[in-house]
């Protein structure tokens, strides 16, 4: 879907759709706007349910003031202005209320976006404005000021946050990371320190090549191909709805058959991945016109090494994320259904991923089939699609079960007799 092309009012109710369904504004809280080419503002209205929003129900301000619509716009008009009259290369702009980052704004407090590589390039530098009464031309001008000194991000003292940008999906991608790395600073700090990432380390993140591949022009698909990228379409979109990814974070891949695999694309929305978007890997060679994501040749030597892995999913989820970006070690003997389907997590040196795959291909196996990498991602593998998304799950559910543990009690692990009785009855090695 080319969604630069949707009018502006369908990319609003859209965008706003994403943000209420996935908790990050309440019914009556938020606001988003876009400038278009002639100069008009198309801007939520006040007062009305984000939760049944549609295109009948957007605002559009004609530069003489002339309203067009059966609402009231948002009261927050006069910063979506003030903004867009001091920043001539935004066009789109949010504002909305998601709990981890009002949280922030309470003890105004600005989300640490170097615990994860490409959180900072993504959200730039965020700032801060003073409160001031909302909807007012005061509290507009506050925001504005920040805005006028070159930053996208802007939390507003005990209110929420305003992010503007060159089009509605890119401010969307930077208030999506950030809020996600407000969940992930709030899970973490319950667990320990967090450990950022160094200047160096930031260095290498943003340094991650993209893999240059011959191409190739597919003159064949097998029923079996189009069923993989039917299943991996339905289990990233599950995987966004359930905050595993983000939308342009997250990687599944599916082997075909012998050096053939599946992967998703690089910065392609996860919300609406189609089967077309997947891209087909053969022989060392990329389907023609697509760019897989930059971690391929990772997924590429553990096909190569390990037969009996036929997926692998690589994600940021904030709760077992809380366990990497910290020097706490996850314990998957919580419960049997964590430990059958866990093992034994290994946890890796940050970079190792896109610099030495062959080495974390040699730490998975069958007693290690999720690896936790420091500051970046966790790593599932399978021996099906189906059996890594599960495994992405459990470690997730386990963690966050963990991390609330530690809030009621002391975590008592089962003990290592109990764990030969699960290997004995599951026949595990």
């Amino acid at each position: 879907m080319n969604f630069e092309l949707l009018h502006p009012a369908d990319q609003l109710v859209m965008i706003m759709e994403r943000i209420y369904q996935y908790g990050m504004t309440t019914t009556s809280g938020g606001n988003l706007s876009i400038l278009d080419d002639d100069g008009d503002i198309w801007i939520t209205p006040g007062g009305i349910d984000k939760g049944t929003l549609t295109r009948k129900d957007i605002i559009c301000v004609r530069p003489d003031g002339t309203m067009i619509g059966i609402h009231k716009p948002s009261m927050e008009l006069p910063f979506h202005a003030s903004v867009y009259r001091k920043r001539p290369d935004v066009r789109a702009i949010i504002h909305a209320h998601p709990p981890a980052l009002v949280a922030f704004s309470i003890v105004r407090k600005i989300p640490n976006t170097r615990i994860v590589p490409d959180a900072h390039v993504v959200c730039g530098e965020v700032g801060m404005a003073e409160y001031d009464l909302p909807g007012s031309i005061k509290l507009g001008d506050k925001i504005a000021a920040v805005f006028e000194k070159g930053v996208n991000t802007v939390m507003m003292e005990n209110h929420g946050v305003v992010v503007a940008h060159k089009d509605l999906f890119n401010a969307f991608k930077s208030f999506e990371t950030l809020e996600f790395c407000a969940r992930l600073e709030i899970e973490a700090s319950k667990l320990g320190n967090i450990v950022a990432l160094s200047d160096k380390h930031v260095e290498m993140a943003r340094n991650k090549q993209q893999v240059k591949m011959d191409e190739f022009v597919p003159n064949l698909r097998t029923s079996k191909e189009k069923e993989a990228r039917r299943q991996m379409c339905d289990l990233i979109h599950r995987a966004y709805d359930q905050t595993l990814f983000t939308s342009t974070q997250g990687t599944f891949s599916q082997r075909l058959e012998g050096d053939s695999f599946l992967i998703t694309p690089y910065m392609k929305d996860r919300k609406y991945m189609e089967i077309e978007d997947v891209v087909r890997i053969d022989r060392g060679m990329c389907e023609l016109g697509k760019t897989p994501s930059r971690s391929v040749m990772l997924h590429k030597i553990i096909y190569e090494q390990h037969p009996e892995i036929n997926s692998v999913i690589i994600a940021h989820p904030p709760n077992i994320m809380a366990f990497a970006v910290t020097g706490e070690e996850f314990d998957s003997r919580t419960i049997p259904e964590s430990y059958l389907l866990l093992r034994y997590v290994k946890k890796i040196a940050f970079g190792s991923s896109f610099m030495q795959p062959q080495m974390v291909s040699q730490v998975i196996n069958d007693r290690t089939p999720v690896i936790l990498v420091e500051n970046d991602s966790v790593i599932a593998t399978g021996t099906s699609l189906l059996n890594a998304f599960d495994r992405l799950e459990v470690a997730e559910y386990s963690a966050k079960a963990l991390i609330a543990s530690k809030s009621i009690g002391s975590i008592v692990a089962i003990n290592d007799k109990q764990v030969k009785e699960i290997d004995t009855a599951f026949n595990l090695k």
